[in-house]
């Protein structure tokens, strides 16, 4: 008798909400990077003989020209496949023209290198076709994601456990923390339990007991529990006014600190902006400190399309940033290219950094992801709309192109090393100097790829 298998609900679900947007995202990241090594090789005159996307047995591929376009099966990247990579390789006068080891240096860097270009060019346009829509892009600093305290809600769990702006928690139940995002973390799996919290306070450490609060909100018609310690990481002050938004034309200036909305105190950075984001097009009665003293400021948020929980909405936007954060946004198309360029910058900046600090140890390596956490994270992304997900797509191209530049050989950062070397000792490594960085690199880039897959199985059966 015949055996009918059955897709589980759980398994299509994964499928479905998972691996479309991440399979969407990698190719149109890989096709880009790919495209930058192929126009430069033929750019400068190199033969491509194939253009891969994905890894192992071709699934379906086509000969245009001298070049073999292909759909290979492994979908984790992809390849160029470029005339004349052997040195050693006998070829005629003719050939050596058209073959990759036989160019310039010049002419071997530009190829390596303009794949990771090409991932900061996806970027650059993404960014730039965002604020040229007039959607607002926040372009966060490393500040942001250090879990330091800079407000506290009063009467909240946070207060009447003493902790205070200007703390910074470094363990949470004992374990490390370095990232704000693992010390939200803690909260919201907490179930409503005691929480010990390690955190230095100037130079001293101190070690606090709290127990968050139970919360239940509707979140597109199903309820859903929270648990919240009163903690923020802004408080409510306003560092920077965009010029022509509506905090602009209604007075509000850089240094503000927001006390009281319509008659409601406020404490934190986020309930000022929800009550912004909750109120477009209809005033808002601001009282304010300034150096100057108390002020009540009237403002009108601009009514700004948006997509929540899958569905169109309109939320309000006055045009603030908080401290250690950028905020671009014009109603000038033509300033749109320059601002995409500080806010790939900004992100760029920001990837290095923390790349760094999970070198150095500043930074858990537990938060180092791995295919199923970007794919997680791009499905979460696409149930909240396309151009979240073509937000993320700019982000993540932005980490391939930083992490390709990494000096380690295989990757395109490894090549540009040798090709440095080369620069400077006036002739190339030995094949067996080459060969044996080569395999060192090919180690140390598996040990990566073991260690973030190790991760993700971690956060997917972590309670």
């Amino acid at each position: 008798m015949g055996t009918t298998f059955a897709w589980s609900p759980d398994v299509v679900s994964m499928l479905t909400h998972w691996a479309l947007p991440f399979l969407v995202v990698l190719g149109v990241l890989v096709a880009f990077h790919e495209a930058g090594h192929f126009l430069a090789a033929r750019w400068v005159g190199v033969k491509v003989l194939k253009f891969s996307l994905g890894f192992g047995p071709k699934i379906f591929g086509r000969q245009i020209g001298e070049t073999e376009y292909l759909l290979s099966i492994v979908p984790l990247g992809g390849y160029v496949k470029l005339f004349g990579e052997d040195e050693h390789e006998p070829l005629t006068p003719e050939d050596k023209k058209r073959a990759f080891v036989h160019q310039s240096l010049w002419g071997k860097t530009l190829i390596v290198a303009a794949g990771p270009i090409f991932n900061f060019i996806l970027a650059y346009l993404i960014y730039t076709a965002y604020i040229g829509l007039g959607y607002t892009l926040p372009v966060p600093s490393f500040k942001d994601i250090i879990p330091e305290i800079e407000a506290v809600l009063p009467g909240s769990p946070a207060d009447q456990a003493g902790l205070k702006p200007g703390d910074r928690v470094i363990r949470v139940n004992e374990k490390e923390i370095s990232t704000n995002a693992e010390l939200l973390k803690y909260i919201s799996q907490s179930n409503g339990k005691q929480l010990t919290l390690d955190l230095t306070r100037g130079e001293q450490i101190k070690t606090v007991l709290v127990t968050p609060n139970k919360t239940t909100i509707q979140d597109n018609g199903k309820a859903t529990t929270l648990y919240q310690l009163g903690i923020e990481e802004r408080a409510p002050v306003i560092t920077a006014v965009i010029p022509g938004s509506r905090a602009q034309a209604a007075g509000l200036s850089a240094g503000d600190r927001v006390v009281r909305i319509d008659g409601h105190d406020i404490f934190t950075w986020s309930q000022m902006t929800a009550l912004v984001r909750e109120n477009p097009n209809h005033a808002l009665q601001f009282d304010i400190q300034r150096a100057g003293g108390a002020q009540s400021i009237s403002v009108t948020p601009m009514g700004e399309k948006a997509t929540i929980d899958g569905k169109p909405a309109e939320v309000g936007k006055i045009g603030i940033s908080a401290q250690n954060q950028t905020i671009l946004q014009t109603n000038d198309p033509l300033k749109a290219p320059w601002l995409g360029a500080q806010a790939t910058w900004g992100w760029t900046e920001l990837t290095v950094v923390g790349i760094y600090k999970i070198i150095t140890g500043d930074i858990s390596r537990k938060n180092i992801g791995g295919p199923l956490t970007i794919a997680k994270t791009a499905g979460d992304a696409a149930e909240q709309g396309t151009s979240s997900l073509v937000f993320l797509m700019a982000m993540l191209s932005i980490n391939l192109g930083v992490l390709n530049l990494l000096p380690i050989p295989i990757l395109d950062g490894g090549h540009l090393l040798f090709f440095f070397i080369e620069a400077i000792r006036r002739k190339p490594l030995e094949d067996r100097q080459r060969e044996l960085a080569q395999q060192v690199g090919l180690v140390l880039l598996v040990g990566i790829m073991i260690f973030a897959f190790w991760n993700d199985i971690e956060r997917l059966i972590s309670p």
